[in-house]
């Protein structure tokens, strides 16, 4: 049986490290009664997905993406699969008979022309937003400062265009979501009780040409992230609980200390993280990324690289403790 997961390839998803995060949920989660799950930064949906399977204690989800094509595409999925899967079945069907290279570029470019011109129903914009985040340069999402989408064509033998079963199980798990495109802070307003908080935001860039939050045309910079502090310090004045991932700038340059200064009254970890997506192969591989919280019980405390720990000793935990600490 075909199991929840992201349909979407997306910059900095979390399927990879969901493991490590699962270990840093608080100890008692699935203790907790009528849970409130808010993601205001949804993505690719790889953590919401887990959350949805793995504890049945949460009555109410709500995510959120200031990226509206991204929420039409969620909403889709969960309110018209079949419609979707015979469209997603009928564009793979003509990108497959397309046996030459040029002729396959041809057809992702008259596509990214149709998905730019904004005037698409639901379903055939979700078909379009799909096909070239399958077919495009490493699955990107980026926009130009018109908002129109500018990856450029990804050279893929037969990428899977319409992953039905992956659809069909999200469609069932996605009914019980409520979706927003709205900014962030409005998300406060689904809060109640006991309610947790992931913040997966477009992650600061570790260099000048490192950016990846380019997805919506407004960009995400060191403002923004200080917006989103100041946000977590609301939800943690109203008792409720949040977990937040960012890149780790330390791990970069030793004395960048942007997030541990930022979020110096929270307690901060780092999880170990892999980057596949870069142009330059050199600059794939591991690093850290840091996971913030304002609670200390955890469900595995030896999974947690502590905040003052040196980060050249990393790779000795990760040696004792077994990967996904």
């Amino acid at each position: 049986m075909a199991k929840g997961k992201p349909f979407i390839k997306w910059v900095g998803g979390k399927s990879q490290l969901i493991e490590q995060l699962s270990r840093l949920l608080p100890a008692d989660f699935d203790k907790w009664k009528d849970v409130t799950y808010i993601e205001p930064f949804v993505g690719g949906g790889a953590m919401l997905f887990y959350m949805l399977q793995n504890y049945p204690n949460i009555s109410h989800a709500v995510i959120n993406d200031i990226n509206t094509d991204l929420i039409t595409c969620y909403q889709t999925v969960r309110d018209s699969p079949h419609e979707l899967i015979s469209a997603l079945r009928e564009i793979q069907h003509e990108y497959y008979a397309l046996q030459v290279e040029e002729e396959r570029k041809s057809f992702f470019m008259a596509a990214r022309d149709r998905y730019n011109e904004k005037k698409l129903d639901p379903i055939e914009n979700t078909v379009y937003f799909i096909f070239l985040n399958r077919t495009c340069f490493n699955g990107l999402y980026r926009v130009n400062k018109s908002g129109l989408f500018n990856v450029p064509f990804g050279k893929y033998a037969n990428p899977q265009i319409c992953d039905e079963a992956t659809i069909l199980k999200d469609s069932e798990l996605l009914k019980r979501v409520m979706m927003l495109n709205v900014d962030f802070e409005k998300t406060f307003d689904q809060a109640k009780g006991n309610t947790l908080f992931y913040f997966d935001p477009p992650y600061r860039p570790l260099s000048d040409t490192s950016s990846f939050n380019d997805y919506t045309k407004e960009s995400f910079n060191d403002d923004a992230q200080i917006r989103l502090k100041e946000f977590c310090d609301r939800v943690n004045e109203y008792g409720y609980h949040f977990m937040l991932s960012n890149s780790d700038c330390k791990g970069k340059n030793e004395e960048d200390n942007f997030f541990d200064v930022l979020y110096k009254d929270y307690a901060i970890g780092r999880v170990w993280a892999t980057r596949s997506i870069n142009a330059n192969p050199q600059k794939r591989g591991k690093l850290t990324e840091i996971v913030v919280r304002n609670f200390k019980n955890q469900k595995h405390i030896k999974y947690e690289i502590q905040k003052e720990e040196p980060i050249n000793i990393i790779a000795e935990r990760e040696t004792k403790y077994g990967k996904g600490l």
